[in-house]
């Protein structure tokens, strides 16, 4: 889909803000801006028909409590919530088999309630599980009825700074302009290349092998991750009593299941899956996505900013990547509204620091833990692994960690922008 650029509101920009990526989190943040009064311009090298398609992307996204408000407070919020799925236990197992916990056949495990947390949630749960191209759709068509223009597919191949403005060209030669430009176009940002920003990471030599799976018996909206010595196996509910499987295994092995016969698949598959919901059946294609951390050793400079993917890439262990980049949306809605009341300039450096600082501390630390995990739980050192039980089944003890645990994995937890709060701006 191309639509026309708009009417500048400088004569001389063609938007307010220019969001180079049209995935889940730029979406987010153009319609956050435009219910802030600014005017953005997406650019994306795919259609949103593109994103849409069953073979785009296989994957589904746990989306906290607090991104969902995000949502509502947006006006994407109703359109979603057929297509989300409840999570209201999520349980965490160190053993061989999924659902150990259900039978206590171990003690190493956590079980988390959204009940023990619902007079701190408003009720809610503790999360929402969402396929990816539902979540694009009902985005996509959101930025149509707001009549955000999108131009795409169109691809950016370069940026530079002129002064008060910045410049991005396109592969077929246009120039645009605007007061700010904001990189969310992914881990390969050119916007980030543009401003000159380094990054900092490393391959996992892991990859999550994907599949969407149809199960005999009810899953209760329960959440279930176990860890085996590639990685975590996780079992995550969907609607319709699917579930998403988001399956770790080294890249070498991940990359033969992704050409293995379906029987062949399928009998690895039921192996870790095990028996506790009954038969299943793998519904529509596998997919296989390489795993590794990067973060950007920045995320603003002078009329540019990065966010999402683009500023940080995590392992999906913690099922938190897409909350980020939400919060990311929340949080620069905000700093941008706020300045543009004020009569500051959206795009200089000193507007932009107040989001990277409200912004740097969350990304690192969430980073970090999650690589601590990775390193910890993918390994079958008999030590390791009692030490890790032991310190699964004392947290499982004590309440008060336990809600600490799920209030921040539903994103409540710090000084939250507006939009996660769920209040307008």
């Amino acid at each position: 889909m191309t639509l026309n650029a708009p009417t500048p509101s400088q004569p001389s920009f063609d938007a307010d803000v220019i969001i180079v990526g049209a995935g889940m989190a730029g979406m987010t943040l153009a319609l956050a801006l435009v219910s802030g009064g600014l005017r953005p311009l997406l650019i994306d090298p795919q259609t949103f028909d593109a994103q849409q398609a069953p073979e785009f992307d296989g994957r589904s996204s746990a989306i906290a409590y607090s991104s969902f408000r995000l949502w509502k407070a947006i006006g994407v919020g109703d359109a979603l919530v057929p297509q989300a799925q409840n999570i209201e236990q999520i349980l965490v197992t160190d053993g061989r088999t999924p659902g150990a916990a259900n039978g206590a056949a171990s003690p190493f495990f956590l079980r988390f309630d959204s009940a023990e947390i619902a007079d701190r949630s408003d009720g809610e749960p503790l999360g929402y599980m969402l396929e990816n191209r539902s979540i694009r759709a009902a985005l996509a068509q959101a930025v149509i009825d707001a009549a955000i223009p999108v131009l795409a597919p169109a691809t950016v191949v370069s940026a530079t700074i002129d002064g008060s403005a910045a410049e991005v060209t396109l592969s077929d030669g246009r120039v645009l302009r605007a007061p700010l430009v904001v990189g969310a176009e992914g881990r390969h940002s050119v916007i980030r290349q543009a401003a000159k920003i380094g990054t900092v990471g490393w391959d996992y030599a892991q990859s999550g092998v994907v599949a969407t799976v149809g199960m005999a018996k009810p899953h209760e909206g329960v959440a279930h991750e176990y860890f085996l010595p590639s990685g975590p196996f996780a079992i995550l509910p969907l609607t319709g009593n699917r579930a998403s499987l988001v399956w770790t295994e080294k890249t070498d092995r991940a990359e033969a299941l992704r050409t293995a016969r379906p029987e062949v698949f399928e009998a690895h598959l039921r192996r870790r899956f095990g028996d506790f919901l009954g038969e299943i059946e793998v519904l529509g294609p596998r997919f296989v996505y390489p795993l590794s951390l990067q973060l950007a050793e920045d995320m603003a400079a002078p009329r540019l900013v990065l966010m999402g993917d683009a500023a940080h890439g995590i392992h999906p262990i913690a099922g938190q990547g897409l909350n980020l980049g939400l919060k990311d949306a929340a949080a620069l809605a905000e700093v941008l509204t706020d300045a543009i009341r004020l009569g500051e300039d959206i795009g200089s450096l000193v507007v932009l620091e107040r989001y990277a600082a409200w912004r740097r501390f969350d990304n690192v630390m969430l980073a970090a833990a999650t690589d601590i995990f990775v390193r910890l739980f993918s390994n079958d050192n008999p030590m390791v692994r009692f030490v890790r039980g032991a310190g699964m089944a004392v947290v499982n003890l004590i309440g008060p960690a336990r809600k600490f645990f799920m209030q921040e994995a539903g994103g409540a937890v710090g000084d939250l922008p507006k939009l996660l709060r769920g209040e307008p701006l």
